[in-house]
């Protein structure tokens, strides 16, 4: 995406109402997480936001951001691949030593 469809973005979520925020703060980044209700207030959506400072060359600060939308329907197969995944990295990786998966152990569901 470009930062014009960043601008574009974030205008657009103006017709939406925030239900709820929480705001993650990170090391070198925060994640934002937002219930939307749609237009109406018919419906919701959960939008993640990963926000970056960068420092421009002529010294000014920046925000990179990377929006995505997550509707209702997609909650639970999210949440169960987003779980699988952490769960997969503290296994194998938090030992400082990447360990190879087993082939019968890498998912296939898509």
């Amino acid at each position: 995406m470009y930062r014009d469809d960043y601008d574009r973005s974030s205008t657009q979520d103006h017709s939406s109402e925030d239900i709820f925020s929480r705001p993650v703060k990170a090391v070198k980044r925060t994640y934002f997480f937002d219930v939307k209700a749609t237009k109406g207030k018919k419906d919701f959506y959960l939008t993640i936001t990963e926000s970056k400072r960068r420092q421009e060359r002529d010294g000014s600060l920046t925000y990179d951001k990377h929006k995505i939308f997550l509707y209702k329907e997609d909650f639970e197969k999210f949440s169960d691949g987003l779980a699988d995944v952490i769960s997969f990295v503290k296994k194998n990786f938090f030992d400082g030593e990447v360990i190879e998966q087993h082939p019968s152990e890498k998912s296939r569901e898509f």
